[in-house]
């Protein structure tokens, strides 16, 4: 944890062997680290993030953004404002 208190909640609606998952995440406001081993795609439902890769540029994503995050991405997830977002992975 970076800073804040966030709260995590998770409905996943979707989970296949072989590693598929699919569902809905929500967080409160806060920053973390975070370190991908898997494919992310990510469509944001509600509220304001900011993600930003080690040695890179920040990105904001707000309502209605699609993202895929990569294996080996690395950096931070700040919640400005409690998001909310759709999800599937694949290990």
């Amino acid at each position: 944890m970076i800073s804040g208190d966030p709260k995590f909640r998770t409905w996943n609606v979707e989970e296949r062997d072989g590693g598929l998952y699919a569902g809905i995440w929500e967080a409160t406001p806060g920053k973390w680290r975070i370190s991908y081993d898997e494919w992310e795609f990510c469509h944001i439902l509600s509220g304001v993030s900011v993600i930003a890769e080690d040695g890179g540029a920040a990105r904001t994503v707000k309502a209605g953004d699609s993202f895929v995050l990569r294996p080996g991405f690395k950096g931070s997830w700040e919640v400005l404002e409690t998001t909310r977002k759709e999800y599937v992975i694949k290990l």
